[in-house]
């Protein structure tokens, strides 16, 4: 856009994504100052910008100049970043070749950069801008260090420890209702076999003959809930007829069997994802309470991680359907070491949800990790990326607000990991309109807030207060 055919309004217009009411570089063309900031850039054709020039316009705006380090970085150079520079808006390859400023394109490029970086690793701009303004390249590169992905070491890692490979059909079984009905014993006895055999001995007393394993279950009298817990349990027999009690313990055995050999393979299972904590990529996060929600997970997991657009990631996951723990204690501090471990987690909405997954969800975000809400439907997927209080957090050590990327599009999961992973994002900022001088940090795909700054003066006043006392 030729800077000579705009006026300072077309210019303001422009760039009014930066505006906000802190000051300073959050408002850097407009103030006491602003005019003469509006027509010093509308002359960057006939008159490039110098870094002294520039820092005079700051100084100007009661804002703290830069360095030379900062000045290239953000202006002229191409460093590594968490997300793609090309996708910027302004970007030009070229600026690299020269050591002013030369056009409006790329002044918006270079305050857009800032702005991102200002969200993204301090959760506030013109702090971030104020800290790191006049320091070396070294700390400006050192506030993005931290959230880059050692991409070419994840794909020349090698191979872990296969997995112990256990049906989709049997995963089920590995679930903690199906635990409870089995016991530590399954092959003599268990909840489910007492069950079993009291109804047989029901339905014998009142004249016996073929009946469904569904029907003995149900003529037990057990409590609701442990009635649902049977029935998943002996799914794989339940439309089964059977007709004398030798038949019904030939039933239960067989099951028996598969419980066994699937929870034996998914404890094996449960030692290796222990044993790859330091490499883990991935955590899924799911609630499953159906036979169909196993099924269902397993071949999302396979669908997802089998996608060729991260196959060269060759990324370790942590698929729940695969794993079992010896008691419901143990399960959760091992799913807890697995969040705090992985690098990204992917949350699966369901039919209903749980506890144990939204807390999850919460304690990746509160890690300040990427998280990604699969929700197939799309009314759930605007619930959780509008509505649900669960999508935004903020990092606890940090105060930096925390959105997760929400979509109902399965193949955007892949695509995003493959652009986390090669350190690929693309972001957008924007201003809801109705909130001016609220910044937002938008992830590009899925339109989901990743990052933003209120413009609540007395709540962002108290919060950096707060955080910054606590440092």
């Amino acid at each position: 856009m030729g800077g000579v055919a705009m006026s300072p309004n077309d210019l303001r217009d422009r760039f009014k994504v930066f505006k906000t009411a802190n000051g300073g570089i959050e408002a850097f063309l407009w103030g006491q100052a602003g005019d003469r900031v509006c027509q010093r850039l509308l002359s960057l054709d006939k008159e490039p910008l110098s870094k002294v020039q520039l820092n005079q316009l700051l100084g100007f705006q009661r804002e703290r100049a830069v360095s030379d380090d900062f000045f290239r970085h953000y202006w002229f150079e191409e460093p590594k970043t968490p997300y793609k520079l090309s996708a910027i808006p302004g970007f030009s390859s070229d600026y690299k070749n020269h050591d002013k400023i030369r056009s409006i394109d790329q002044f918006f490029y270079g305050m857009y950069r800032i702005f991102i970086d200002g969200l993204l690793f301090r959760g506030n701009v013109r702090s971030y801008f104020r800290e790191l303004s006049m320091t070396s390249s070294d700390s400006v590169l050192s506030a993005s260090r931290d959230s880059l992905f050692s991409t070419e070491a994840i794909k020349t890692r090698g191979p872990t420890l296969p997995l112990s490979q256990i049906s989709k059909d049997d995963r089920y079984l590995i679930s903690e209702m199906a635990c409870k009905s089995y016991g530590p014993v399954p092959q003599s006895t268990s909840d489910l076999k007492t069950a079993l055999l009291k109804g047989w001995d029901i339905h014998e007393k009142s004249g016996g003959g073929q009946i469904l394993v569904k029907k003995l279950l149900d003529a037990g009298g057990h409590e609701e809930s442990k009635q649902s817990m049977f029935h998943f349990s002996a799914d794989d027999i339940l439309d089964t007829v059977v007709d004398n009690r030798r038949h019904v313990e030939d039933m239960y055995e067989r099951i028996a069997e598969k419980f066994t050999v699937a929870r034996d393979s998914a404890l094996e299972n449960t030692k290796l994802y222990l044993s790859m904590v330091n490499d883990l990529d991935v955590y899924v996060a799911t609630s499953m309470r159906k036979r169909s929600d196993f099924r269902g997970m397993a071949d999302r997991c396979e669908a997802i991680f089998g996608d060729a657009r991260i196959q060269d990631l060759h990324l370790r996951y942590f698929d729940p359907t695969m794993s079992a723990a010896d008691g419901h204690q143990d399960k959760g501090l091992i799913e807890c070491l697995m969040v705090k471990c992985a690098k990204v987690l992917i949350y699966c909405a369901g039919e209903k949800e749980s506890y144990g997954k939204d807390a999850e969800a919460a304690m990746a975000l509160s890690l300040g990790k990427p998280v990604i809400f699969l929700c197939e439907e799309a009314v759930k997927k605007d619930f959780y990326r509008e509505v649900h209080p669960l999508s935004r957090l903020i990092n606890f050590q940090t105060g930096v607000a925390v959105g997760a990327m929400v979509t109902s599009t399965p193949s955007d999961v892949p695509e995003l990991l493959d652009r986390l992973f090669e350190n690929e994002m693309e972001y957008e900022l924007v201003q809801p309109p109705d909130k001016e001088g609220y910044l937002q940090l938008m992830e590009r795909l899925t339109k989901s807030v990743v990052r933003l700054q209120t413009n609540n003066e007395l709540l962002s006043e108290i919060f950096w207060n707060y955080y910054m006392s606590q440092r």
